[in-house]
């Protein structure tokens, strides 16, 4: 669009998008990462901020919004990740929240001195005791530990200061923690995964989680199944909220929404989207050819859930390999919603009411103006049918969410 602004690396369009957000009480913004990069990646992402530093300079930049950040279990170390991740949320005020990621780049692996990218199922056993290394480590310090009396010569209680002694298959880690906890307790955890193990961990930690559904009756399955999931780990469904992505093109008519939408695609780039699906299925998809069905393709160590998805829209929608890289290149898989403000809400109202989702991932098609067409449009819409906000309640993250702040485990 001409008046799309671009830049991963421009931190004055970043620092807007976050206040724009913010002006439409947004929940969080969301900071997705990536461990690599190629000459032929897609432009939005061949070069961007560590998103972690990134995080710190918006924790400044703003003063309600949550701010989650996506970080490796693969190719980060819990104690650091922990003290990188409590120090945002103490910077913050507690603010932060962390997408956990196991990584399904398998060229990732040789910028860590990897001989091998591991394997799917490793990858998700190594997370669960990441998690649990990493909150464990924040319950470090019991709360209120400064004392600061200058009489007595006390600058914190030392006795709520714990070691945490970990020792797994993947991590020994004696801590404690040299960060104490911000005002929400810990940060929340985000997960991502629809696999059957990416499942199990959401069940088992995630807060929040992110998914992408295209129909209803398959949000509706996916919600009602992890759910379900819960009590096996000693919870309830009020402590993990699914949140589908959608990517909405909004217009004052049907029609310019729809003009909008097909403009959008007409400016798709074959040859970026390409790439894009390429790296879905972490595969060269240039061998296939492009206006054929799409055909079935080889399971790699990568994605699991994401390319099963895109098969299974493929087939539904009877595309060929050309009309589903431009699906993907528009969202990622995502579901894409095209109308009026009324249309939106109708849509979210419709999936939420029907147990689909708690809430959305919301994925403007260009920045600022699309974050911009859903806060002065849809947002309004969803305050008069009293399904969304009017102002923050809180000043935490989990306040935002309805989330209880955790019990710290030595308390």
């Amino acid at each position: 669009m001409p008046e799309a602004k671009s830049g991963s690396e421009n931190l004055e369009l970043i620092v807007e998008i976050a206040r724009i957000a913010e002006e439409g009480k947004f929940d969080m913004l969301f900071l997705a990462d990536g461990l690599t990069t190629a000459r032929d990646a897609t432009p939005s992402v061949i070069a961007r901020f560590e998103p972690i530093t990134l995080l710190a300079a918006l924790a400044m930049a703003t003063s309600r919004i949550g701010l989650a950040v996506t970080a490796s279990t693969t190719y980060y170390e819990p104690f650091n990740l922990a003290r990188l991740l409590a120090s945002v949320d103490l910077i913050s005020g507690g603010r932060v929240a962390w997408n956990v990621v196991t990584t399904s780049s398998t060229a990732a692996a040789a910028n860590f001195s990897a001989a091998e990218h591991l394997e799917h199922g490793l990858r998700y056993e190594r997370a669960a005791e990441f998690v649990e290394v990493v909150q464990g480590l924040w319950d470090s310090w019991e709360p209120d530990p400064y004392v600061v009396d200058k009489e007595k010569g006390v600058y914190m209680d030392t006795s709520k200061l714990h070691e945490l002694g970990h020792e797994g298959r993947f991590f020994s880690v004696k801590g404690p923690l040299n960060v104490t906890s911000s005002p929400q307790g810990r940060p929340v955890i985000i997960q991502a995964g629809s696999s059957g193990v990416g499942m199990q961990l959401a069940a088992q930690y995630g807060e929040v989680v992110f998914t992408a559904q295209q129909a209803l009756e398959d949000a509706q399955t996916f919600y009602k199944e992890l759910k379900g999931l819960l009590p096996n780990y000693g919870r309830t469904a009020d402590q993990c909220h699914i949140l589908p992505g959608l990517l909405p093109v909004v217009g004052a008519t049907e029609k310019e929404a729809q003009e909008k939408y097909e403009h959008l695609q007409s400016l798709i780039d074959d040859d970026g989207a390409y790439s894009l699906l390429s790296e879905r299925f972490q595969l060269d998809m240039r061998s296939y050819e492009l206006d054929e069905p799409v055909p079935d393709v080889p399971e790699t160590p990568g994605h699991k859930s994401r390319p099963q998805l895109l098969l299974k829209l493929a087939r539904e929608k009877g595309y060929t390999l050309r009309e589903l890289y431009r699906e993907v290149a528009g969202a990622r898989g995502h579901r894409i919603v095209v109308g009026t403000p009324v249309q939106l809400a109708d849509h979210i109202q419709q999936w939420f009411d029907g147990h689909a989702a708690d809430g959305f991932n919301i994925m403007p098609p260009y920045m600022p103006g699309g974050l911009k067409d859903f806060t002065q449009g849809v947002i309004p819409e969803l305050q008069n049918r009293g399904l969304f906000r009017e102002d923050y309640d809180g000043s935490t993250l989990r306040q935002h969410l309805g989330l209880h702040k955790p019990e710290n485990r030595y308390s």
